[in-house]
């Protein structure tokens, strides 16, 4: 099997990175954000890097942890990438989630312009 396509290495570096520091450091992830940049959380919309790293710095939770289930990377026609990822969400208990990201070159530099996340809660 070859190397896998462009999108996918930076696509899937990304999603390593990103919950890297969102395990160790959210205030750090200022740095992946631009002030364009749009987050949807369970349904909350946050605009602009300021806004988005005061709501994941500020959830409730201090200790927590991520575990990649799977994720998928396609290129875009304006070559960007969007990446999908499904885990679990490791915090008092564990909850199964789901994040896209809309991943953008500026500068020379990979950042996230959109991103959605939600818990995906099963009801019987």
């Amino acid at each position: 099997m070859g190397e896998k396509p462009i999108w996918e290495q930076i696509g899937s570096s990304f999603v390593q990175h990103y919950y890297q520091l969102f395990d160790t450091d959210r205030t750090q992830l200022g740095a992946i954000y631009i002030d364009a940049s749009c987050l949807t959380w369970e349904g909350q919309q946050f605009q602009g890097k300021a806004a988005i790293v005061e709501k994941l710095s500020t959830l409730p939770f201090l200790k927590i942890a991520h575990s990649i289930t799977a994720q998928d990377h396609q290129p875009t026609p304006d070559s960007c990438i969007m990446s999908m990822v499904v885990g679990q969400l490791k915090v008092s208990i564990s909850h199964y989630i789901t994040n896209t990201f809309f991943l953008n070159n500026f500068s020379n530099a990979c950042v996230c312009t959109n991103e959605f996340f939600r818990l995906a809660q099963h009801n019987p």
